[in-house]
């Protein structure tokens, strides 16, 4: 079964150029499009599909309020969402993180690239491109934290360490248990033990809290 693509930008050039490139994927199906955050909400909630593909910037409604307006549904809230950015728009991309986007993407990604992310973030994993996670971390220097907590949870462990750093580069858990040498069970487990000890309920919100703390 094709997986249930949304996509929501401004520009149509650009629906129509991600529209097109995911039309090569037999793994796709663009079941729907928005030009703007407040046009995408109501379709996103009738059409309920199973990914949105966002850009940041949009009259209107932009997508970080997108994503927070979905987020707060219990009819969407449950729907992954890809941000799609610029190497411009790091500070926007922490916000709609923490919002509750999935993941980011620059908008210039191969149809591989494209196709990966949709998947994983389908599969429910998060996704954080490594060639713009420099610019996010640059972005979070200096700035005041969200969290409660400013310390590195005493018990954090190298190895949980380590499965921080892998999340932070769009890891799944297959492919962490693969670079670390143990069972996709076991790496599960121990994820469920890093977003525990870092109080917080998704691989996104670890990875955000883990680089405020500075323990990756």
């Amino acid at each position: 079964m094709k997986i249930k693509v949304f996509i929501v930008d401004d520009q149509t050039l650009v629906r129509g150029g991600i529209r097109s490139l995911l039309s090569l994927s037999d793994q796709i199906e663009v079941v729907g499009e928005a030009a703007d955050g407040k046009q995408a909400i109501s379709e996103i909630r009738r059409i309920e599909p199973d990914t949105v593909l966002m850009d940041i910037r949009m009259p209107v409604m932009n997508g970080i309020e997108t994503v927070g307006e979905l987020m707060k549904s219990s009819d969407s809230s449950s729907i992954p969402i890809i941000m799609l950015t610029t190497f411009d728009d790091h500070e926007l991309v922490i916000q709609a993180l923490r919002a509750g986007a999935k993941g980011y993407l620059l908008k210039d990604v191969s149809l591989e690239t494209l196709v990966d992310a949709i998947v994983k973030v389908h599969n429910g994993d998060t996704l954080i491109q490594p060639g713009i996670t420099e610019r996010v971390l640059k972005g979070l220097e200096g700035k005041k934290t969200q969290f409660d907590s400013f310390r590195q949870p005493e018990d954090m462990s190298e190895k949980e360490i380590e499965i921080l750093r892998l999340m932070a580069a769009g890891c799944s858990n297959k492919e962490i248990s693969l670079a670390m040498f143990k069972s996709e069970g076991t790496v599960k487990n121990q994820v469920s033990n890093v977003l525990a000890k870092l109080g917080v309920r998704d691989r996104t919100r670890a990875v955000l809290k883990a680089i405020e703390l500075g323990i990756i």
